[in-house]
């Protein structure tokens, strides 16, 4: 699965050119416009996120969020470049051990498994481009329609591979659940523009997906 989810990524850059280039010509340039408002909700989600939320589970436990950031700086820098979690894990287990200390018992089983489920950045970024998506369609969404992308996205995030840019192809999955499949051509299109910037976006989950672990 792997291997194919890998050949088709290779594939995808020519596809989401052309479709970007499609949607720009037929609609203008003031359409890239909200794509920057999706990179930066996301970022200022993710942000918010592991002060929040991993600063209080840290703080919960008497452990610095700060000291911890700088522990596993080099394993989140590699996960923002390489955008793999699966890629990131010999690095992830060196600095468990060597810059916080934790036994080989606990992180050779926790690290392998948290890469691969509760993909905490890849959920934010699945919830974030649907509601873009029904924006761009002008399709309002109604409080089960938002319950169910909340919960689809959770376990989208669970089952993603660990791979770059999976999180996009979980999304049509999302997308599907609240009615937005990707058979219409106006919610194609509104999914080429995610695509168009999925690299950006997906540097950032990734990091926090591995911060996570």
């Amino acid at each position: 699965m792997y291997t194919i989810v890998r050949v088709i990524l290779q594939y995808a850059p020519i596809g989401v050119f052309a479709l970007i280039g499609y949607v720009v010509a037929r609609y203008g340039p003031g359409v890239l416009g909200p794509l920057a408002i999706v990179v930066i909700a996301l970022y200022v989600g993710l942000f918010i996120y592991i002060v929040v939320v991993y600063g209080g589970v840290l703080s919960a436990f008497k452990l610095n969020l700060v000291e911890f950031l700088k522990g596993v700086k080099e394993a989140t820098l590699t996960a923002f470049v390489t955008r793999s979690s699966s890629g990131t894990l010999p690095v992830t287990m060196s600095v468990a051990e060597s810059n916080l200390r934790i036994s080989k018992s606990i992180y050779a089983f926790t690290l392998p498994l948290g890469a691969t489920i509760n993909m905490d950045g890849t959920a934010m970024y699945q919830a974030i481009c649907t509601i873009f998506v029904a924006n761009t369609l002008r399709i309002p969404l109604t409080i089960p329609q938002q319950l169910i992308i909340v919960l689809t996205a959770v376990l989208a995030s669970i089952g993603t591979a660990d791979v770059p840019g999976t999180g996009l192809i979980m999304l049509a999955m999302v997308l599907e659940a609240v009615g937005l499949p990707l058979i219409d051509p106006a919610v194609a299109a509104a999914y080429s523009m995610i695509a168009g910037i999925d690299v950006i976006l997906d540097m950032g989950r990734t990091m926090v997906n591995v911060t996570r672990t």
